[in-house]
């Protein structure tokens, strides 16, 4: 395992040796020791996966303190455009975006810090992401921002997006809890 700091601070880039053979291949997605040493939190709570038809986009989500939490996320089948938004007002990337595309042959995975909305596009179908978080889901704490409300070019036309996430308020009006 390595780690790849970004720009934002705690936003983390984490890269897996891919073993293949003759049998396919085979990622060790989590190491106690390896998050240890680096400082990442090992405290997960929850974890999920999704499938995704082909230009879906979901985001922009994260869950408001005290249900806050950290989040690792990886594909293990298909591509995405992962795409994470700075909530946390102290910080010198507050309001910004990151991307990156993640895949299930490239053993990269993201390290989402406390403070950071989330979201993807999926760019095949039958994708699947998987989530572990640190905080268990809470219905009174689960927000997000809209996706096309910060600038992002997500390069498609026509989104599949849910009712739900079409509902969510604008960057600009949004007023983050995070410090």
């Amino acid at each position: 395992m390595e780690i790849e700091k970004t720009e934002f601070k705690d936003l983390y880039i984490l890269h897996n040796r891919l073993m293949t053979d003759d049998r396919g291949l085979f990622l060790k997605l989590f190491n106690y020791d390896f998050f240890s040493e680096h400082k990442l939190e090992t405290d997960f709570k929850e974890f999920y996966y999704s499938s995704s038809k082909k230009d879906v986009i979901r985001g922009m989500h994260f869950q408001t303190p005290p249900f806050h939490h950290t989040k690792l996320v990886y594909v293990s089948h298909g591509r995405i455009l992962d795409v994470v938004i700075d909530l946390r007002k102290s910080s010198t990337t507050y309001k910004k975006y990151f991307s990156i595309e993640l895949n299930y042959e490239n053993g990269k995975y993201l390290y989402i810090p406390k403070g950071f909305a989330h979201g993807f596009l999926s760019l095949e179908d039958n994708t699947i992401v998987n989530y572990a978080q640190t905080s268990c889901y809470s219905k009174e704490h689960d927000n997000g921002i809209l996706f096309n409300s910060f600038g992002f070019d997500w390069g498609i036309k026509n989104p599949i997006i849910s009712q739900r996430d079409l509902k969510f308020e604008e960057l600009n009006s949004y007023i983050s809890p995070f410090k």
